[in-house]
């Protein structure tokens, strides 16, 4: 028995063969779009361990699932979606985690404004290229976990209110809500870059 070569085939046939069981073109498709699936892990996650951990297992899902896949979006945003999901799961699980360790820290050490390290800011330095991205990374980091979240989906992924909606259970009315928040939160995080200009 030889090996099919899938490398010509589009998503839509790799798919179909996937579903009957042949695994070398589930393997095809990992190739083709696990750069994408990771770099949207990166960008919820913010840490490039977790997104490899969340982005694995969305594969494992994505092959566990396969059978469900309808076709009715492509493949790409079936996956994304998954990789989505899991990281939004893992997001609320850290939030959880947080509130827990922030309240027992109170508790102990009488304020959590006294554990926290002092942050300085070189206003000097120059702003290449990659300190820019470091910047906006930065900031996003200091948006809530919910608007981190609906401005990614709408930014980059650029998803509709109501597919965000659907994505994260709650109204189109939150979603748009959170992402004047956001814009409005990371545009002052970012205003001395203007004045900077």
């Amino acid at each position: 028995m030889t090996v099919k070569d899938h490398s010509s085939a589009d998503d839509r046939t790799l798919v179909r063969a996937a579903q009957r069981g042949q695994m070398a073109a589930f393997e095809e498709l990992v190739a083709r779009h696990r750069d994408r699936i990771y770099a949207r892990a990166c960008s919820m996650m913010r840490n490039e361990t977790e997104a490899l951990d969340l982005s694995q297992e969305a594969w494992v899902k994505g092959w566990q699932r396969l059978r469900q896949f309808q076709g009715e979006a492509s493949f790409a945003t079936w996956m994304t979606r998954i990789v989505i999901n899991l990281c939004l799961d893992q997001l609320r699980r850290q939030k959880r985690l947080r509130a827990e360790s922030i309240e027992a820290m109170d508790e102990e050490s009488g304020g959590v404004e006294r554990q926290m390290p002092v942050v300085t800011v070189n206003p000097t330095a120059g702003l290449e290229r990659g300190e820019l991205r470091q910047r906006i990374d930065r900031a996003l980091g200091q948006l809530s976990y919910e608007h981190r979240t609906v401005l990614v989906l709408h930014e980059f992924e650029e998803m509709e209110y109501k597919e965000i909606a659907r994505t994260m259970g709650c109204s189109i009315g939150t979603v748009m809500s959170r992402l004047f928040y956001a814009r409005r939160k990371l545009a002052a995080l970012l205003a001395d870059l203007k004045q900077a200009d």
